[in-house]
């Protein structure tokens, strides 16, 4: 069955891209041509932090096991904040506490570091809706103008929609350039005035995958998007800010880890425990 599945997608192929290129493509990628800024970043001195928080949960018996972290830790492997919780219960919004605590730990790096890293996007951030966690990440990001979220990937389709775009934005920037450089920046004030958000996609180096960065506010310049290239081209391996890749490796919760959780709680002797360890 499935040989015959991937036959027919070879067989098909030209037919199943074309639908996602679309009618427009060819006029998408010549807009994106027109956004795309060439810029070779030079190394900039710059005290950078990496913060991302990761989070795992097991269940038995209707109950779960829980665990969040979060880590801020600069680029040369200095831990400034390591934040952790856990426990039992159900219908928790692991999510939310994990957010909660990327920008505690944001808030205690902000003064100590010349750019503060945050893995992922600040819509993300203000589409849970916290009133109170909202206004804490604005109040954060705008203290020093210091902070950056940074997206390895995104779905984003907003700066080609009036060309009926079907991918994502950064597909049609993958398609037009292999080089250095940044897209205009794009503003969007959905959240109001207050939480408007200014992003660029850029590459660091040649031939290596685009990112995109989200800043606060919508006054930046050209000049300081090149800084801050500058800034994360001085600590970046294969076009990725390394204080990211970092706070990756050291806050990830792995089952392996969550199941010492079990044995150290006691909870292997419970009753239904073969369903947390199987």
């Amino acid at each position: 069955m499935l040989n015959t599945v991937y036959k027919d997608a070879i067989l098909n192929r030209d037919k199943i891209l074309s639908v996602l290129k679309g009618p427009k493509f060819e006029q998408i990628l010549q807009k994106a041509r027109e956004n795309w800024i060439e810029y070779q970043p030079k190394k900039e001195e710059a005290v950078t932090a990496g913060i991302d928080s990761s989070f795992n949960n097991t269940r038995f018996q209707g109950i779960e096991l829980w665990a969040t972290t979060a880590v801020s830790i600069k680029a040369d492997g200095e831990v400034l904040v390591d934040l952790h919780d856990s426990g039992l219960g159900s219908d928790i919004d692991l999510s939310k506490i994990a957010s909660r605590m990327e920008i505690e730990a944001c808030e205690k790096t902000v003064d100590h570091v010349d750019l503060v890293l945050m893995d992922g996007s600040l819509h993300s951030q203000f589409m849970t809706r916290q009133s109170t966690l909202d206004a804490t990440v604005v109040r954060t990001m705008k203290k020093r103008d210091n902070v950056i979220f940074i997206a390895k990937t995104s779905n984003t389709k907003k700066q080609f929609e009036s060309l009926d775009s079907l991918a994502g934005d950064i597909f049609y920037y993958n398609h037009v350039t292999k080089g250095p450089g940044f897209s205009k920046l794009f503003i969007e004030k959905k959240y109001g005035q207050d939480k408007i958000i200014a992003s660029t996609f850029v590459r660091l180096t040649d031939s290596t995958p685009i990112i995109k960065l989200e800043f606060i506010g919508q006054d930046h310049s050209e000049n300081e998007i090149k800084t801050t290239l500058n800034q994360l081209y001085k600590s970046s391996v294969g076009g990725y800010p390394y204080a990211l890749k970092l706070a990756h490796n050291n806050c990830k919760i792995s089952d392996k880890e969550l199941s010492k959780m079990v044995s150290l709680l006691g909870l292997s002797n419970e009753i239904g425990s073969r369903e947390v360890l199987g």
